[in-house]
């Protein structure tokens, strides 16, 4: 089984968006995290088949090492002065 991190982001009006890095930001999106967990699954298996399909490579699988992520908090940027 390949393992690929993807990388799901809340939106305001619900339901998450979800990016796939190795495979050149592919996204989806889904209602809940499980539905959106499983539409990342679907659109993998999709643009591997249509990589294969077409000769090229497939993006490397990210194995067992999963990222971590944090938000760091900066100052807003001083307003430029004409």
């Amino acid at each position: 089984m390949r393992r690929y991190t993807v990388l799901l982001y809340p939106e305001a009006e619900g339901g998450y968006s979800v990016v796939v890095p190795a495979f050149g930001w592919l996204a989806t999106q889904g209602s809940t995290v499980e539905e959106a967990l499983a539409m990342a699954r679907d659109v993998i298996e999709v643009a591997t088949r249509g990589l294969l399909e077409d000769g090229d490579d497939v993006p490397e699988p990210d194995g067992d090492v999963l990222p971590m992520v944090a938000a760091a908090a900066v100052a807003e940027p001083a307003a430029l002065s004409a």
